[in-house]
């Protein structure tokens, strides 16, 4: 399995909004400091928001932050947000038509099984546990 390049950035957005609580952040901050596109982290910080995961303050001085504690925020619950819903293999889809082995197949039912674990594994773990070497993410970051 690999991740999808979305919930790459919605991990990274997060981490960065961790390592600088204490302020606001801004998306051309945020792709600066990875060398990544504003377009897409404009997209990730929307869903983000949306989610109730980020705050966004409109106007003048304004930016993003996180909207709970890190060490409140689940990576198995960000990943199963970005990843979106969508059946990991076709014959999950619910249509007959898409598998001729389907009926009979075994694969479906130990993907997700698989899937499952990864997700209960992830679930372990929060946006803390992305940021516990604080300085040496700054240094590479050039957060301030």
């Amino acid at each position: 399995m690999r991740l999808t390049t979305f919930s790459d950035y919605t991990l990274r957005v997060l981490m960065f909004l961790a390592l600088n609580r204490d302020r606001l952040a801004t998306i051309p901050e945020i792709a600066a400091a990875y060398d990544i596109s504003e377009n897409h982290l404009m997209k990730v910080v929307h869903q983000l928001a949306r989610a109730g995961i980020i705050e966004s303050v409109r106007g003048k001085g304004g930016g993003i932050r996180l909207a709970h504690k890190p060490e409140d925020i689940q990576l198995g619950q960000i990943v199963r947000a970005s990843e979106g819903s969508a059946p990991i293999v076709e014959c999950l889809t619910g249509d007959t038509g898409v598998c001729r082995i389907a009926p009979a197949c075994r694969l479906a039912a130990i993907l997700v099984s698989a899937f499952e674990a990864l997700f209960a594994k992830l679930d372990e773990y929060t946006l803390a546990d992305l940021v516990r070497a604080p300085r040496k993410l700054e240094a590479l970051l050039v957060c301030s």
